[in-house]
């Protein structure tokens, strides 16, 4: 046996000895259940009010999926020059031809000046919605408005900016203020804000994982230490695919059940796609269609 040979039985001996010696010495942590994620079948969210529906966060989508018998809502929020939480998603504003610039440079009654429904169409083509009043709201309007739905948060200002800064504190005296800890979840792509967010809420308010979480969990479970992840998030908000690997596995699915970490996918409005997801074990999905998604569920049951 050569040198390198023995070399090479020695380092996989020293892997393996590691391995069981962690595995022996270390279990899995599950996290702490959150009444807000306690469901006995999975969730259909709207995304954005179900934005293949109606203008994507106006008072209008949100109801119309809302009539459709869904769990809750997906949205993002950001916050304006004096400092109020919008229901939104893109960091610029263009809801008239002029365009209005950017969100955290406007105030919320410059905001409510804009017409939501102006570049929205219909399945069928139509602009029914342009001209209709349909107006940018606040998060506060929106968690009054629907009282019953569980909503999920998705903080979109970078902490790098000064409204990213004061997005966390502002949006937990929100959630406190209005008593809703038990029926929201809090996300973001950031980790930090996430961080931040928590260092206020105290794991008192469903977190959700940012894109580093996520990047971890999948390495761990891919890896031979996966015993050995503790998650930091009491949710996983993802695509299908990110950056060429698959998420859609029902080992993974359950490698994070097992830790009390459901896993819910965006944004699927495919039927056959929804049907596969749950059939894997998804407990959540995050749609622009509640309609679809909604018989989809029910042909599963």
């Amino acid at each position: 046996m050569g040198k390198k040979t023995k070399i090479g039985i020695a380092a996989v001996a020293v892997g393996a000895a590691a391995w069981a010696g962690s595995k022996a010495l270390v279990t899995a942590q599950p996290r702490p259940k959150k009444n807000a994620l306690e469901y006995d079948r999975p969730m259909i969210l709207a995304h954005r009010g179900g934005s293949a529906l109606a203008p994507e966060n106006s008072m209008a989508a949100f109801k119309k999926a809302a009539s459709y018998g869904i769990d809750g809502f997906e949205i993002d929020i950001r916050l304006t020059s004096d400092e109020e939480l919008i229901v939104f998603h893109d960091e610029f504003v263009d809801r008239t031809t002029d365009g209005a610039g950017k969100v955290a440079d406007l105030t919320l009654e410059k905001l409510r000046t804009l017409d939501l429904g102006y570049h929205f169409e219909d399945l069928e083509g139509n602009n029914s919605y342009r001209g209709g009043d349909e107006k940018i709201i606040t998060l506060r309007e929106l968690l009054d408005e629907f009282p019953d739905m569980y909503i999920n948060i998705d903080m979109k200002d970078s902490p790098e900016t000064y409204e990213g800064s004061l997005l966390p504190s502002k949006l937990w005296r929100l959630i406190e203020s209005a008593g809703v800890e038990e029926r929201v979840g809090v996300t973001s792509f950031f980790d930090e804000q996430i961080d931040r967010f928590n260092l206020y809420a105290q794991n008192r308010v469903a977190i959700g994982a940012g894109e580093n979480e996520v990047r971890k969990a999948f390495a761990a479970f891919n890896s031979q230490f996966g015993h050995l992840y503790k998650p930091r998030a009491d949710m996983f908000q993802i695509p299908i695919r990110s950056n060429g690997f698959n998420l859609v596995s029902p080992r993974f699915i359950a490698f994070l059940e097992n830790l009390n970490v459901p896993v819910h996918y965006w944004t699927i409005d495919d039927p056959e796609i929804i049907r596969s997801l749950i059939d894997a074990g998804a407990k959540g999905i995050i749609t622009d269609r509640p309609d679809v998604a909604v018989k989809a569920l029910k042909e599963t049951e």
